[in-house]
This record gives C-alpha cells, structure tokens and sequence, in this order.
C-alpha cells in the first residue's frame, strides 16, 4: 500500500513518468490492482496518451467485469478515437453478464444511435424502458430524438409526449417538440411549447432566442427586443446562452431595418463564439484545398470510378447559399425525398477513410463500392422504395470527387449566392463548430477557396454538376426549375412552386425562411451592411 501511496504522491506533484513507472511496477494481480490500474488510467487521460488509456481501462473491465462505470468512460474513449464496433461490443460484454441492467441498455442505445445503427438503438432504449429505467422521460426524450432522425416525425411526437406526460415541466423534452413542430411548419403550437419553458424557467435562453427567430417583428411586435435585451444582461455568467442571445437579437435588428444595431450584435455574438471555436488557419486551409485538387483529379476519377448504380442527389455549396431552399422546393416534386443535411457521408469518410484524403489516393473500386452501398442501404432504411433521395449537407462540396467516383450516376446541385451575401449570411449565423464562421475577414477567405474548389470540379465533372443561383432562383423560379428538374431526369410537376407547403422536415437554420413563398429581399442584403463589409468588398 505504501508503494501506491507513493506511486500517487508523485502523480499529484505532477511528476508523471515516475508516477507512470511507479504505478507499473505494482499493477500486478493483487489486492490494490483496481485501484492502481484506475489511477494509471487517469494519468494516460492527463498526459493525453489514448491508446494506453484504452489498454488500461479494458483491463479495468477484466479485473472488475461487474463495474459499469469503467464500461462507460472506457466506451467513452473507443468513441473519442473513431471506433464504435468496438464501443458497442464493450457494453454487450457486460450486459452479457448483467442483462437486466436498464442503464446499461440506455448506455447501448446512445452509442447506437451515434454510429447510426438506429435499429438497434430503438431496441436498446425499449428494453431499459421496459426493465423499469429511472428517470424514463430522458428515455423518452432520446428516443425521440432518434425517431426524428429516422425521419419518423409521427413517432417523434407521440415519444415527447409521453416524457411531458409523465413530467410536464421536463424541458429537454419540451424543447425537442418545440424544435419538431418548427421542423414541421408549426410556428404556434412551437411559439407557444417555448412561452411554456418559459414560464417556469425564465432563463432558458434558447427557448427565448427561437421565439424571436420565429417572429417577423415590426414596430407593432417589438417587444422581444427589451427581452433579448433584459436576458444578454442577465446572463453574464452564461456565455453560451449570451452568444444566442446576440445572435437572435441581430437577426431582430435587421428586420426592424436597424441595420448598424443588428450588425453590432452579430459581432458580440461571433466574438463570445470566437472563445470556444478553434483558431481559423488560412495558410491550413489553403494547403488542405491545394491537396483535395491535387488528388482528386480526372487521372484519379478514371482509376477509381466505380460501377455503382445508385443515384442519390446531392445538393451542396457554401453554407447559408441557398441550399435549403433547393431542397424544400424539390420536396414539392412528388418523386423525391429529402434527407435534409444527412451526416451518413461524412461519417463513413472518417471510419473508412482515414486519415483523409490521402486514404483514398490509391484504393480499390471494390472499396468504394463496399462503402456506396454502405451509404445506399442507409438511404433505403429511412426511404424504403425511394428513387430519387436528396442530401443537402452543404460541405459535402469538399468531397465531390469522392462522390462521383462512388456514384456514377448520381446528380450534384451546387447553390451559390452573391458573394457579399453569403458571406454576411455565414456571419449572421450561428454555425457551431465552424471556426470560419465568426470573422468576415476569415468567412471571404473561406468562401474564396471554396469557389477555386468549385472551379475543380466544374472542370472535371463537367455536366454532371447544375449551377444553382440563388438570385436567379428567386427572381425567375419557374426557369431555373425547370431547367433542374431536366437535369435530374423528372417531369415539370407545378406543386414544386408550392414549396412552402411541403410536408418535408426542415432541420436547418432556414426553417421558417423556407416555409414563405418566393422572395427576393435576401439579394442585395449586403447593401443594408456596405459600411461593414468594406474590408471584404475585393476580397481576394
């Protein structure tokens, strides 16, 4: 015992490769070996050394099979470094031993869910419902989450329910069918699932914020101005619900034409997003751009282009370039299905193909078509009999190379917007996670290399790739529709000028846009801004 006292003193002082090595020397079977493997296993995650956390922690289940909690942070660390078979088998290993644990079951279901094996998450959070879980509305509520990303909006709705039955002031669960209804064009029944969070918890501040982005406020409806304002000053001690607190406030300015205010709270609310994104790297992301071009080139698509003969439609560009609205309009079109901003892709590059993209630099046609079907049969699970679905996850942009050479046949919208526009839009956005995203000078930086992507692949894919214009778009619908449509091999159908009311879900930032008819007082925003978009006006 002595020598694990010591071999902690060490690891407290900080002095790590002598608590390492003391810690070695008596992780031995034995009394204490819980106990030692656990702090060794705490000095890997300190010291940043993954793998040999994971070693440790997988011998912790051996010693102490019966412990749930080493399953959960050793299940933890498999998923952190991209591994979630071997993730899943950790958590049936021990409800091998314990199967009527309902927080293991619950436990499964997440990971299952994360690595999009949706069957069996459902499964998994059924059973620890029916061996009695504590707490069954969270239940409830990631159930419904998961419906909804099976595209069962039905199924969705009635789960959320059942949690608010059972705790009517359980807000996760309140506020996951507020966002469905918005998702589904109920602006009421979701405006007023918010003003109930509201009532009983008056500082939830994104409830607060989606009021005010489902609103068009005028002069006679301007009251949510003093409550964003009152709750920016409340929630100095919470950053996070500040930052979409400025956000909802600038998107409120700009409609009430109080375009310098507006543009003031944009940049509050990017510089509180600035603390918690990664530094943006120019030089990085030139070079990363430089690299795809260089691969991915007609050389490369002759060698790798497979014999798949699924031909999923995808709909990709800048982000906040039209996009959304493409979808909804050809969700009118009674042959296609939309999939919405569909993680499936993205997900199978970072299991099958890392590191990327020098993973794909020399692979085998029987690969790529063993993840297209990947792909496709994930497609068909959500839209069984569906012929013509569409995935509009916008930076799949980056990947266009990839995707012709898996599908052949597939067809590629690509949305562009005025420049100025895009790029403003981009920074009056709250777009987690996108370091870009929060600095004009970086968003035009960003939206450069793009376009010299773009000029790639229009190169080498030639009239496999449709240019839609936004402004185009909406100045001209009917033209540029039917022009699409032509370029997806489908008849003229007029309830596509009916997008609006397209029972489609709308998971983006452009819900509620979307679900207005055609208008034109997006282009030429940038001019409300001209002031502040001078340093980027000739941007190059």
């Amino acid at each position: 015992m002595q020598a694990f006292q010591r071999a902690q003193q060490l690891h407290a002082q900080g002095r790590l490769p002598e608590a390492e090595q003391a810690y070695s020397e008596i992780a031995t079977p034995g009394e204490h070996r819980e106990a030692v493997l656990l702090a060794l296993a705490e000095l890997y995650l300190q010291s940043r050394r993954l793998d040999q956390a994971i070693e440790t922690l997988s011998a912790l289940t051996e010693e102490a099979p019966d412990e749930l909690s080493y399953y959960v942070r050793l299940v933890n660390l498999l998923e952190q470094g991209g591994q979630p078979d071997a993730a899943i088998e950790q958590y049936r290993r021990f409800l091998a031993r314990h199967p009527d644990s309902p927080d293991a079951h619950f436990n499964l279901a997440l990971v299952c869910k994360n690595a999009m094996r949706y069957g069996e998450a459902e499964s998994e959070y059924m059973e620890s419902i029916r061996l009695g879980i504590s707490g069954v509305e969270e239940v409830y509520s990631n159930l419904g989450v998961l419906y909804s990303a099976m595209r069962e909006p039905d199924k969705a709705q009635e789960i959320y329910e059942k949690a608010v039955a059972i705790d009517a002031r359980y807000v996760p669960a309140l506020f996951n069918l507020a966002g469905l209804h918005e998702e589904r064009g109920d602006k009421g029944r979701a405006l007023e699932l918010y003003r109930q969070i509201l009532s009983f918890q008056p500082q939830h501040w994104e409830s607060l914020s989606r009021i005010a982005y489902a609103t068009r406020v005028t002069a006679e409806n301007d009251g949510i101005v003093d409550e964003l304002v009152r709750g920016i000053d409340s929630a100095s001690n919470d950053p996070e619900g500040r930052e979409g607190l400025y956000f909802a406030l600038g998107k409120v300015y700009d409609d009430l034409g109080r375009y310098d205010e507006a543009f003031d709270a944009f940049r509050s609310g990017n510089e509180l997003a600035k603390s918690h994104n990664v530094r943006w790297d120019r030089a990085a992301t030139e070079r990363g751009i430089s690299g795809v071009m260089s691969l991915f080139d007609e050389s490369w698509l002759n060698h790798a282009t497979t014999s798949f003969d699924a031909s999923p439609i995808f709909v990709c560009g800048m982000f906040r370039s039209g996009s959304t609205l493409i979808e909804q309009i050809l969700a009118g079109h009674p042959s296609i299905k939309t999939a919405g901003e569909f993680d499936y892709l993205p997900w199978l590059i970072k299991r099958w193909f890392s590191p990327y993209p020098d993973r794909v630099r020399d692979i085998s046609t029987d690969e790529l078509s063993m993840v297209a079907g990947e792909y496709v049969s994930k497609l068909q699970e959500l839209f069984p009999g569906a012929t013509h679905v569409t995935d509009k996850r916008p930076d799949n942009f980056l990947h266009l190379g990839l995707i012709a050479a898996m599908f052949p046949s597939s067809r590629i919208v690509y949305t562009k917007r005025n420049r100025l526009d895009n790029c403003l839009s981009v920074y009056f956005t709250r777009l987690r996670g996108l370091g870009y995203a929060t600095d004009l000078g970086d968003i035009a930086h960003y939206h450069e290399q793009h376009e010299r992507l773009m000029a790639h692949w229009q190169a080498i894919l030639g009239d496999r790739l449709f240019v839609a214009d936004y402004d185009e778009l909406v100045s001209d619908p009917e033209s540029i529709l039917r022009a699409l449509l032509g370029f997806l091999g489908l008849p003229w159908d007029d309830r596509c000028l009916q997008f609006q009311d397209a029972a489609a879900l709308v998971k983006t930032a452009s819900v509620w846009q979307v679900r207005e008819s055609l208008y034109a007082r997006s282009s030429g925003r940038w001019k409300n801004y001209e002031r502040h978009v001078a340093d980027i006006s000739d941007f190059h």
